[in-house]
């Protein structure tokens, strides 16, 4: 065993268990760590994790720049080193972090797509409750809307979490945080005739009992079916953009923010670990922005 390899184990297992990261999470930092390990070995095959230098980790980095990888994907995986040499540091195995002056390039903040109100009432209203799955289709689209949850979050839900006489969903995030988010009214109507109406006469699948949307099974749906379910509602409704879960998360959050909702209750109901994550939410677009001038400016 390399000592590359034996140190990632050491941290694989610091991740999981004190950091309590998800299984994807983990599995993202260790290809990180890989690919500075495979550059290292084959560069640089006498330094041990535990000798490397910033001028290593440069050249790492220069070597990720001319193999075209994007600017996004060079900032996630200098992310994961500089949490690999933090936690080396944490359990005193080195006296210096070599990662922390790595420059991570530039990014373009990306503004994420959103739905319109009026898009998402088309979309909502296209769902055809007479068919078998239009209630459950129904009320996990007015979740995702009223709540911004995540996609995870959606198929995870569990029964024991919805509470309906507070109007909140104890919901389950990332490094399995858990965090209240309130529920529109439409939702609540929506998921209790599911609940009531329907999931109530099927045949539940053993392990299954606690989880609210089934599939026609008895089992959890996919985060794959979810995003299925949405992209034919989308076509049916007649809405050319590209429409994902995420849409209606985003959405969600830019229409709070548009309607003037304070950023710190955003940040708390999208469940994010950083306000500058949620900052990214209040883009508005020009018209918008006119329209404010247009209508409070003294000097208009």
């Amino acid at each position: 065993m390399s000592t590359w390899t034996s140190y990632q184990k050491q941290f694989q297992h610091y991740l999981k268990l004190e950091r309590s990261l998800s299984k994807n999470s983990i599995i993202a930092y260790q290809q990180d760590i890989s690919k500075l390990s495979a550059y290292m070995e084959q560069s640089f095959p006498s330094v041990s994790p535990l000798q490397v230098r910033l001028g290593h980790l440069r050249s790492f980095v220069n070597d990720l720049a001319s193999l075209e990888i994007s600017a996004y994907s060079q900032s996630r995986i200098i992310s994961g080193i500089k949490a690999f040499y933090r936690f080396l540091m944490y359990e005193d195995l080195i006296t210096e972090d070599p990662a922390q002056l790595l420059e991570t390039p530039k990014l373009g903040r990306k503004l994420p797509d959103t739905l319109s109100y009026e898009d998402i009432s088309t979309i909502l209203e296209s769902i055809e409750l007479g068919q078998p799955e239009g209630h459950r289709n129904r009320a996990m689209l007015e979740i995702l809307y009223s709540s911004g949850l995540r996609v995870s979050e959606l198929v995870d839900l569990k029964i024991g979490n919805v509470y309906f006489d507070i109007g909140f969903l104890r919901v389950t995030g990332k490094g399995n945080k858990e965090r209240l988010v309130p529920i529109g009214t439409d939702a609540i109507k929506y998921l209790k005739i599911y609940l009531n109406e329907v999931r109530k006469n099927q045949s539940i699948a053993k392990g299954h009992e606690e989880v609210v949307f089934l599939n026609r099974r008895g089992k959890k749906l996919t985060r794959v079916m979810i995003f299925l379910i949405i992209k034919k509602q989308v076509k049916i409704a007649g809405i050319s953009k590209n429409v994902s879960p995420h849409t209606f998360r985003h959405s969600f959050a830019t229409h709070l923010i548009e309607g003037g909702a304070d950023l710190r209750a955003v940040q708390e109901m999208l469940g994010h670990e950083s306000i500058t994550t949620t900052e990214i939410y209040t883009h508005l677009d020009r018209d918008y922005l006119r329209q404010v001038l247009n209508e409070f400016h003294p000097r208009k």
